[in-house]
């Protein structure tokens, strides 16, 4: 009897420790020192127990609605769904086109999670000079110019999520409230911020700012920022 009691708390405990399928090919892009917080492994099961991923010959897309819905429901003057944003184990293999570089001591400072626009801009894990991980953000250039940390903390970079901004990629935007202009409606993701508020026992905050310290853009001549100083020493 208690060998039975036994193998099925095993089991249980084997199901909860299992990774998402998208949790495990980011693991497998991740650089030496790096790991996969544990938040953000429990939203990428939330985003595959909602279904909100599509399969591709590269390996899995997450996001945090559902992509058919916001195609359907999408208008001149609005959509649903939130903050729109895609996951994927990109690792660090494209980042010698944003570095013009393939410095093996560049390059494994960085691993690529998300994109976080339309025009290519990217999230990624950044290793800081003094060991910690921090999750920044890329600009596409060609589009977005932001260059800076998004947050020290993982929770925090969901929080920042649910806010409900259209794209995260707009620095200019996150010192006001989604929506702000009126000319593009995006409505909110409710489920993922009551995910996010409870599974964490945190508030949402109103502005991108209250979560992200120091804005910076690839322009900038100055910045606080530790990501910007430290991309710009190695972009020139």
């Amino acid at each position: 009897m208690w060998d039975k009691v036994i193998d099925f708390a095993r089991a249980k405990l084997a199901r909860q420790q299992k990774t998402s399928v998208l949790g495990s090919q980011i693991k497998d892009t991740l650089c030496p020192g790096m790991s996969l917080p544990d938040p953000l492994e429990r939203l990428f099961a939330w985003i595959e127990a909602n279904g909100y991923y599509i399969d591709t010959p590269n390996g899995r897309l997450g996001f945090l609605y559902s992509a058919q819905t916001i195609a359907d429901e999408h208008t001149d003057d609005g959509r649903p769904g939130g903050t729109d944003i895609e996951f994927a184990a990109e690792g660090n293999v494209n980042l010698r086109y944003w570095f013009r570089s393939e410095d093996p001591d560049l390059m494994n400072r960085l691993c690529v999670f998300a994109k976080t626009g339309g025009d290519g801009s990217m999230a990624a894990f950044w290793l800081a000079d003094d060991g910690t991980q921090k999750i920044v953000h890329l600009g596409s250039g060609s589009g977005s110019t932001t260059v800076c940390v998004l947050a020290d903390d993982p929770v925090d970079f969901l929080r920042l999520l649910a806010i409900g901004y259209d794209e995260i990629c707009w620095g200019d935007e996150l010192s006001e409230p989604p929506n702000a202009s009126g000319e593009f409606i995006v409505q909110p993701n409710r489920a993922f911020a009551a995910w996010v508020a409870e599974t964490f026992k945190v508030t949402i905050p109103e502005r991108g700012t209250d979560i992200v310290r120091h804005l910076a853009s690839m322009g900038d001549d100055h910045s606080p920022d530790p990501f910007w100083t430290w991309a710009r020493a190695h972009t020139g």
